[in-house]
């Protein structure tokens, strides 16, 4: 059952991913570096202001409605979810202060509505184990906004319409799972919604927060820059960060769960060799892909990106592909060590600490460099993100740092980059041959290394494999 839906939710991540690609190939290519700036900071808002609606119901979701013991939840969910729907006016002044114009910041409102009411369906459909339902809705939304967005575009090429072609496509990809909501009794019960407003609070909080921080410094482009800078940062930030990320928090989803396990039943020491193992793993994985995309940078925004977005997407993907290692390392590894000691308020702080940063190094660089100083902030404020969040887990769940096993990653993974660099300049080729070339000979580069080096102890999970491979053979009558 697990492999199962994990199977479902990964290739529905991957599928979606793809497409969110295509969309970012299309828009760019169809709309004004401002136009879709204007949409893609209306996205970002949208994101905070969603997650400020949900979250407090999200505990209440997969705390009662998983259960499946007959309790029904969902009508005190929706009409708590109205409730917070009354906040939209002001939502949008907020929009308004933080430099939307009057249009976009109504259109990322109803989007916020819209992705909130699709988030929420997609937590009870997934809470009762309904994965293939929760795959169509999570592709059809992709596909939604893909081609809605074209089709929008026949009307008029603005960011305004983009944001409400979004909003119609979450709807569409709500009704899909609409069937999680059959049978639903809408309640108004103050007692009932104020006590799930108190349970729901720290979560919701920690949740906006960190919804805030992704999106700090695309909102200081806008009001010190303009909203087309804006538009051709975040195109080159989204791109590296949908690549780069999912493997890791795919990692996270498997490795999480299994420290709590073996903590309950195995005990300390266990855990800090399990621990220990996942740290390298995580970085034999992470750093290499990082380092990579860095070096091929500009060949990918070629590819992806329309002509006005590559010229700064080449300057900014490198250093974001960098900071992405920081932020990994500090949320799918040094977080579980606030999970694991119920440390919640250090979430918050390490958060809060991420934000602050991010606002102050914006500011000073932004001014200083334009959107090249936005990428920088970003790696200073996630480099001390990191920093902070490691001193806090000596104070919550001490969790081991394998520095001679991480310091082999980086000698490696700092041998294939400069491997695929070299190569990089004597290739006369188009970026898409080259990004075929490049990553081939990054992979088989840095796969030799991993097994002269024994990264992640490679050598043996590859006799292993092979030993289980042959036995599967024996057991079907093969060889």
């Amino acid at each position: 059952m697990l492999i199962r839906q994990a199977t479902i939710n990964l290739s529905a991540n991957v599928l979606s991913a793809l497409l969110g690609l295509l969309s970012v190939f299309v828009f760019t290519r169809l709309f004004s570096a401002h136009d879709y700036g204007i949409y893609l900071l209306g996205v970002g808002f949208a994101s905070v202001i969603s997650v400020a609606f949900i979250g407090w119901f999200r505990n209440l979701i997969l705390s009662e409605h998983a259960k499946n013991d007959g309790t029904d939840i969902r009508g005190l969910v929706i009409s708590g979810y109205l409730v917070a729907c009354l906040s939209a006016p002001v939502a949008y002044g907020v929009g308004r202060l933080v430099g939307l114009d009057s249009w976009a910041a109504a259109a990322a409102v109803g989007l916020a509505i819209a992705v909130g009411l699709f988030e929420l369906t997609q937590d009870l459909v997934r809470s009762r184990l309904l994965a293939v339902t929760a795959m169509k809705a999570t592709l059809v939304r992709a596909l939604s906004v893909l081609c809605l967005g074209v089709v929008f575009t026949l009307i008029d090429r603005t960011g305004f319409l983009l944001l409400a072609s979004s909003a119609l496509a979450y709807l569409l990809a709500t009704l899909v799972q609409a069937r999680a909501w059959r049978g639903t009794v809408v309640q108004f019960d103050g007692r009932a919604l104020l006590a799930a407003a108190k349970v729901g609070l720290p979560l919701t909080i920690s949740l906006t927060l960190l919804a805030v921080s992704s999106v700090t410094d695309r909102f200081m482009i806008a009001n010190l820059v303009g909203a087309a800078d804006a538009g051709k940062y975040i195109a080159g930030l989204d791109l590296v960060r949908q690549t780069l990320m999912m493997p890791a928090i795919s990692m996270a989803a498997a490795f999480f769960p299994l420290a709590v396990l073996t903590l309950a039943n195995q005990g300390h020491a266990a855990l800090r060799s399990h621990l220990g193992e996942c740290a390298e793993l995580l970085f034999s994985i992470t750093l290499p892909a990082c380092l990579g995309f860095a070096v091929i940078a500009p060949h990918v925004a070629n590819v992806v990106l329309g002509v006005d977005f590559r010229a700064t997407a080449a300057e900014i993907m490198p250093i974001i592909a960098v900071a992405v290692v920081f932020q990994i390392l500090t949320q799918q590894y040094l977080h579980v060590s606030f999970l694991l000691s119920g440390r919640n308020s250090f979430y918050l702080i390490n958060t809060v600490s991420i934000i602050a940063a991010n606002l102050i190094l914006s500011y000073v660089l932004i001014s200083e460099y334009s959107v090249v100083g936005a990428a920088w902030a970003r790696l200073g404020a996630d480099v001390l993100g990191f920093v902070c969040a490691l001193i806090l887990s000596r104070r919550a769940f001490p969790i081991p740092i394998p520095l001679g096993r991480l310091a082999l990653t980086m000698i490696a993974g700092l041998m294939m980059a400069l491997l695929v660099g070299a190569l990089d300049r004597s290739l006369h080729v188009s970026d898409l041959t080259a990004c075929v070339v490049l990553v081939f000979a990054g992979f088989t580069s840095y796969a030799a290394l991993c097994w002269a080096f024994d990264i992640s102890r490679l050598r043996a999970r590859s006799k292993n494999g092979l030993t289980l491979f042959r036995s599967k053979l024996a057991s079907m009558g093969i060889g």
